[in-house]
């Protein structure tokens, strides 16, 4: 596992991981000089195996029966945790969470199979200050399901690790921001 874990490390540190010293604007507003384009590497064939196992692992520790995310950023993760579980033969239902109600039929915030009173885990690419997961996790919670915890691949440690316990949620990430930028300076 921990080879797959380095293999999946220099595929987002190789293509998703950019350094400007001029600064990236952030979904949150902020200027930072890194930035992680993760779609870069959560989109490619030889990520999304790695991602679907090492996210899965972690995953499957809360016994879900679903998995869920904010569109767009979580939508090739929500694919490959669930083509994980069902390689293993585990019922898992994915779905994803609109930005915006869908404006016809069904109008929901909600797409998949998913019912009220199911037990999901929520996907996110990256965690910042924890918006992004905390709004899907709202949206899970409004459609009646369990929110049990968020799975992210990479966490920038800018207060998102807070934000999500305070709702009574466990964030596990499979890297931090520290282990990319050590690698830049190393």
């Amino acid at each position: 596992m921990q080879n797959e874990r380095q293999k999946l490390f220099e595929l987002l540190f190789e293509r998703s991981f950019l350094y400007r010293p001029e600064g990236f604007r952030l979904a949150s507003g902020k200027i930072s000089p890194y930035y992680l384009d993760c779609k870069k590497t959560t989109l490619c064939a030889e990520a999304l195996p790695l991602i679907g196992k090492l996210m899965w692992q972690e995953v499957k520790n809360f016994t879900p029966e679903a998995v869920g995310g904010l569109t767009l950023g979580a939508d090739p993760l929500v694919s490959a945790v669930c083509f994980q579980a069902g390689l293993e033969g585990t019922p898992l239902e994915g779905f994803i969470v609109r930005k915006e109600a869908k404006g016809h039929g069904t109008q929901n915030f909600i797409e998949g199979a998913v019912k009220k009173g199911m037990k999901a885990v929520i996907l996110e690419d990256v965690v910042t200050t924890g918006g992004s997961s905390l709004k899907a996790v709202s949206r899970a919670r409004d459609a009646g399901l369990e929110v049990l915890a968020v799975v992210a691949l990479v966490d920038r440690e800018e207060g998102g690790l807070e934000a999500i316990k305070a709702q009574g949620l466990s964030l596990i990430s499979l890297f931090t921001i520290n282990e990319f930028l050590d690698r830049l300076n190393g």
